[in-house]
């Protein structure tokens, strides 16, 4: 009987390169807040570090090229009166970043198109409604300006940042904290790992929970849920004896696992990246200095070992560029920022190549910045595919649209006599509709 010994794979030999010093962001105090969060987040122009800041929270937003030593009076993003426990890019602009922080609101900002010059503290938009710290925020991956917030407060609230309104808040699903909150491929369902450890499957517009699993994985020590490109849920936790683990669902049958692997008893929380149009799963630990991936397939055992990527300092955090991102032409599959103690260094994960040639089974059609979807209609009950764009020619940034938010404003509510604001300035109207309790005036970018 024949045995194939060695698994077919394009990704069986990818291998990663850490950058060289001159291409690593150096002096950079990355913050010491006690949370499981990336602390770094990544587009084709930015790389954005949650930073130490005295008296407040602040996180540094460079322009990919400004490798070197980051000057101590840099400025900095810092308008929140808390640390910052999480960012995240905008999909669809990338100009445009959205900060949770320990003040128990979420901030969205408008980055100048070249980098800071001067500190930002003030937002575009100011989003409140939660009652305890934001440790958890992402972008709907389809829709223009939707964006999920999970707080301490175990609530989690959908905003649409343009009206700078809660629309949808889960309120009574979650007993305990939020570990983390993931938005499937076109955005119509979520998939959160709590600390009563159960993985929910929830449908946000109708507010409903379409899967469970009660102790996906029986340790007490944080979990992690994301979504695949094919509906599936990978896991990472911890078993009862403190091994680390990582396992494979399926949300129509959540009894039993697809496939459990146990791993290592470090005891840093493994956070995954994912790739779509590979299949791989990149797995950073907090605290670890390696990185491993995995392939998964639709063949047993269904996650497939590739290999690990290990240098000599542990990681804070972690930075994943989107595919948009890359260098095609090195036949680069992913970009990791590794944040260390004072410094961000970039790993580069590569799949050699004897030619130079375009690699197209390496590169299918990947997610480009455009959006599907307006943000009322997702709200309405839409749902829309990504926007898939060919990295054939690379990627070329178009010109990004400012974002444009239209307060509807709580104190505006009450009929003034005589004053009519909408008459006085056509040029900027605003509706005024008593919403949640989010006070800032109209802002517009310009």
């Amino acid at each position: 009987m024949s045995r194939r010994v060695v698994r077919q794979s394009k990704f069986r030999h990818v291998f990663g390169q850490a950058a060289k010093n001159d291409q690593c962001y150096d002096d950079i105090r990355v913050s010491r807040v006690t949370w499981d969060s990336a602390f770094c987040a990544v587009n084709p122009k930015f790389v954005a570090i949650i930073v130490e800041a005295s008296g407040g929270g602040a996180f540094l937003v460079l322009p990919l090229q400004k490798a070197g030593r980051i000057d101590k009076s840099y400025p900095t993003v810092c308008g929140h009166t808390g640390p910052v426990l999480d960012i995240d890019w905008c999909p669809h602009n990338d100009q445009v970043i959205a900060s949770g922080s320990e003040d128990c609101t979420i901030m969205v900002w408008q980055i100048p198109e070249n980098g800071l010059v001067t500190s930002m503290s003030e937002p575009v938009v100011v989003l409140e409604g939660h009652s305890k710290r934001v440790g958890i925020i992402t972008w709907h991956p389809t829709a223009r300006n939707v964006l999920l917030s999970a707080g301490c407060d175990n609530m989690i609230m959908i905003w649409n940042v343009g009206t700078g309104e809660a629309l949808i808040t889960l309120e009574d699903m979650h007993p305990d904290v939020i570990f983390s909150a993931c938005w499937n491929r076109n955005g119509s369902l979520i998939c959160t790992a709590c600390k009563d450890k159960k993985i929910r499957v929830i449908d946000p517009r109708k507010e409903e929970l379409i899967a469970e699993k009660d102790k996906a994985h029986e340790g007490a020590r944080p979990m992690r849920a994301i979504f695949l490109a094919d509906g599936n849920i990978f896991t990472t936790g911890f078993s009862r004896m403190s091994e680390r683990q990582l396992a494979l669902w399926n949300p129509q049958n959540m009894e039993e696992p697809i496939t459990v692997h146990e791993m290592d008893t470090s005891n840093g929380v493994l956070l995954p990246f994912y790739d779509p149009d590979t299949n791989v799963v990149y797995l950073c630990g907090k605290g670890d200095s390696s990185i491993r991936y995995f392939e998964i397939t639709e063949e047993a055992p269904f996650v497939h070992y590739l290999n690990t990527f290990t240098t000599k300092e542990p990681q804070r955090g972690m930075g994943y560029m989107p595919k948009r991102g890359l260098d095609v032409n090195k036949c680069e599959i992913a970009r990791f920022y590794k944040l260390q103690e004072r410094k961000c260094e970039p790993i580069i994960m590569t799949v050699p190549r004897k030619s130079d040639l375009f690699q197209d089974d390496l590169y299918p059609d990947t997610a480009g910045p455009d959006c599907a979807l307006e943000a009322e209609e997702w709200f309405e009950g839409k749902n829309g595919e990504p926007i898939l764009i060919s990295l054939k020619h690379g990627y070329i940034p178009g010109k990004n649209r400012d974002l444009k938010v239209v307060k509807k404003n709580v104190l505006d509510n009450k009929p003034k006599a005589g004053k009519n604001v909408e008459n006085a300035h056509p040029t900027k109207t605003a509706t005024h509709v008593a919403t949640a309790p989010s006070i800032v005036n109209d802002t517009q970018l310009y």
